[in-house]
């Protein structure tokens, strides 16, 4: 019975491709644009440009400032700080996996990710630049700046967790662990939007935390494709290192994955577009416990910079 579960597990969690044990195990699955094929020397200049603060028009803020390579490349804010301490709307999510995924940002704004970096660049609330200013400051033009970021963020990469190693071999998890797993496919449901290698469907979904005294605070996915029924969804965001990346939702309202499991447990907000997948799940204290402690064990080895 042991062994039926271990592979159906296996089966579940990594349905939507194979998944190595290695940080780069995903390479043969990561799209990347025909007309941005990696290489050493833009990957270099990815990341150096990550770090480069010039990128803002005060000159103190760079990429590695809201996402910061210690924190699981977040910054642990409930939402970005900008140039002279102008506040966004919007918790800094993971850029780990980033290369594996589909649009980019809370609200899938950007389809890929060399539109995406260029877009906090030209925020007001974040470093506050023009692309004709960007070029004249650097000396490149948007169109390398773009590639050679968007080269570097697709090396930032986590795998190797212990629960990697326990779908793959079949040992690394704790009893207390096993039970988190368990209850992340069966009771919880949670493959029904963290699913696959990577946790996470790619798509968008309201679970009510943009919904608050009768109204939403944010109209997420919505603000984008203006379909009514997209109000207040938000991306699935990736669990990979998911113990190291607190606060969580889109707007860092929850400080704890012990308060993410409460919410879901509570069957999330209700609100007019709630998705069909949020219910009450009437989880027991172990099996929330057990599934705290499954969601740290997705935390394993992060790689960046490598060709």
């Amino acid at each position: 019975m042991r062994v039926f579960w271990f592979f159906t597990a296996a089966a579940f969690l990594y349905s939507q491709g194979p998944f190595s044990s290695t940080p780069l195990g995903l390479d043969a699955f990561m799209p990347i644009p025909a007309d941005n094929p990696p290489t050493a020397e833009k990957i270099a200049l990815g990341r150096k440009l990550f770090f480069d603060m010039r990128l803002s028009r005060s000159q103190t803020i760079a990429c590695a400032t809201c996402h910061d390579a210690k924190r699981a490349f977040t910054d642990g804010r409930t939402v970005s700080e900008g140039v002279q301490g102008r506040l966004g709307t919007r918790n800094a999510p993971t850029l780990v996996n980033r290369g594996y995924g589909k649009a980019q940002f809370w609200d899938g704004r950007a389809e890929n990710l060399e539109e995406q970096v260029l877009r906090p660049i030209q925020d007001p609330n974040e470093m506050d630049m023009t692309l004709p200013e960007v070029a004249a400051r650097l000396g490149i033009d948007s169109r390398t700046l773009a590639a050679a970021l968007a080269t570097y963020i697709r090396t930032i990469r986590s795998g190797n967790s212990r629960v990697d190693q326990f779908l793959t071999r079949g040992d690394g998890l704790t009893p207390d662990e096993q039970l988190g797993l368990r209850v992340f496919r069966v009771k919880g449901n949670c493959v029904a939007c963290h699913v696959g290698p990577n946790f996470t469907d790619e798509r968008f979904h309201n679970t009510g935390i943009a919904w608050r005294e009768g109204r939403y605070t944010d109209e997420g996915r919505s603000s984008v494709t203006a379909q009514p029924e997209e109000r207040g969804a938000f991306k699935t965001p990736t669990l990979r290192e998911a113990g190291r990346t607190a606060p969580y939702m889109h707007d860092g309202s929850i400080a704890s994955l012990e308060e993410v499991i409460e919410h879901y447990d509570r069957g999330g907000v209700p609100n007019p577009q709630l998705d069909p997948e949020i219910r009450p799940l009437h989880l027991t204290p172990e099996e929330k416990r057990g599934l705290a402690a499954f969601l740290r064990a997705l935390s394993g080895d992060i790689s960046e910079g490598a060709h």
